[in-house]
């Protein structure tokens, strides 16, 4: 999994875009679903397309967000398509055919497939899912069974037999902090910033961003700084942070804040395009996009502007008068 993605070659950018999904032409807006209904009519459907979803004549929705964002970043271009649709279907449909985890799975075996899972905000049926847990500016935190072919994300509905809401969040940031690092870059430049991405094949991979102190001790051998981390979590597959310690925090911040809003575009699973400063558990947005669109500002509040100056007075060797 690549750190900076970069899209097949298709139809350049003049081309005229889909008015739903812009990273796809026109003419492959078209393709696309074209393939979704020929694979839903494999598996004997027949459904209705949208422009961002399909419904078949039960009323039932499968969204096609996703699955168009999986088919726009795989490098291997168009050819690969059908196949990916196909799989999407298929197990799209095998979860909706099959009965419930939640009606099949002892007790014991539910708790051990239980996860904490950071989403963006936006986009969260918060009808659904009220007891949703603000993790940071536009973060939420809910809970999820991992299955083997799908990840189901348990509304308020289902979580209301299984007992004490506290207690299975506890359980879940117990099974996440047992997870592995499936891989670890470096990203740097010749000028000495420097931050860390993990990322992995897991859907929860950012949502370790929950056991930050357990991943950094993980990655490299030390603990987290008494200031903290700067982190970003652009989509579910990735989780980047620098740990604070002087001030190359300022380059690792300018470098993470093009990182994180870059990762965030057309993505699968995206979740935020901003840096956030990781303090005493506490998620405080440093960086956002300029009021017209285009590029990215930071946003230094009262709290972390003094850390800076902090850090600078202790650089030059001067006292920290707490000014």
């Amino acid at each position: 999994m690549g750190l900076f993605r970069r899209g097949p070659k298709r139809d350049g950018r003049d081309a005229p875009r889909d008015p739903e999904f812009a990273f796809l032409s026109v003419a492959e807006g078209s393709r696309f679903r074209g393939l979704v209904r020929e694979c839903f009519a494999e598996q004997g459907l027949e459904v209705s397309v949208f422009a961002d979803m399909v419904t078949d004549s039960d009323g039932r929705q499968f969204g096609l967000g996703n699955l168009a964002a999986v088919c726009h970043n795989d490098e291997r271009g168009p050819r690969v398509w059908p196949d990916l649709v196909r799989q999407h279907v298929g197990m799209v449909l095998r979860a909706m055919d099959a009965p419930s985890a939640l009606d099949t799975l002892p007790a014991e075996q539910i708790r051990a497939q239980l996860y904490p899972r950071v989403v963006g905000a936006q986009g969260l049926d918060t009808s659904n899912f009220q007891y949703a847990r603000d993790v940071g500016p536009g973060l939420r935190e809910i809970l999820a069974l991992d299955l083997p072919e799908s990840v189901m994300m348990l509304t308020d509905e289902a979580l209301q037999p299984l007992g004490d809401l506290a207690y299975l969040r506890d359980q879940a940031l117990y099974n996440l902090r047992g997870l592995p690092v499936e891989a670890h870059e470096t990203v740097r430049d010749d000028e000495g910033m420097r931050f860390e991405v993990v990322l992995g094949d897991s859907f929860y991979t950012a949502s370790r961003i929950l056991a930050l102190e357990s991943v950094v001790r993980q990655v490299t051998g030390e603990e987290l700084p008494p200031d903290g981390a700067l982190v970003a979590i652009p989509f579910r597959h990735q989780l980047a942070f620098h740990p604070i310690r002087d001030t190359g925090m300022i380059a690792a911040l300018n470098g993470m804040a093009a990182f994180a809003a870059t990762g965030f575009e057309d993505t699968p699973g995206a979740i935020s395009p901003y840096v956030y400063w990781w303090h005493d558990g506490t998620l405080t947005q440093l960086s956002d996009r300029e009021e017209d669109g285009e590029g990215l500002r930071i946003l230094i509040g009262e709290e972390f502007h003094a850390l800076l100056e902090r850090l600078v007075a202790d650089e030059q060797g001067r006292p920290d008068d707490g000014a």
